[in-house]
């Protein structure tokens, strides 16, 4: 049986991220919109980076900092960066990562957490944060493994 570790590594192109709030309704993140472009990246030495971007970055004027949610980081303009390392904990199913660097100077030192789950080529991740009026939501982000 494959382990999680070893299902990670790769390259992971995002294909659908969305917030739901207990009852299921949607919430949009105004950071990076209902529908951001981003790419992940885990290698087998423990290494990770992760970028984000909203789709339409048209409207977005200045360098606008968007608050973070709990157990998540923040975009800047439309954009969100960082990198680190991360571990797996085989028996939860659960990706812990420490942000070495980031686009946003408050995120670089933090630790997040994240289930997830991997069936093939897919990459589901799941994770507790809130919505930016801080309603707590249930994040789900659906990630390809790049060829």
């Amino acid at each position: 049986m494959k382990t999680l570790a070893s299902q990670l590594i790769g390259t992971w192109q995002l294909l659908s991220r969305e917030d739901r709030t207990a009852a299921g309704e949607r919430r949009i993140d105004p950071g990076l919109g209902g529908d951001p472009v981003a790419l992940l990246v885990y290698d087998a030495a423990g290494n990770f980076a992760a970028q984000f971007m909203k789709r339409d970055r048209s409207s977005d004027a200045g360098a606008v900092t968007e608050r973070a949610g709990v157990n998540n980081s923040s975009a800047v303009n439309g954009y969100d960066a960082y990198f680190g390392s991360y571990t797996v904990d085989e028996a939860s199913g659960s990706v812990t990562q420490v942000l070495h660097g980031a686009l946003s100077r408050g995120d670089v030192g933090k630790v997040v957490t994240r289930e997830m789950h991997v069936d093939g080529d897919t990459l589901t991740i799941e994770l507790a944060t809130t919505s930016a009026d801080g309603e707590p939501v249930t994040r789900t982000l659906i990630w390809r493994r790049s060829a």
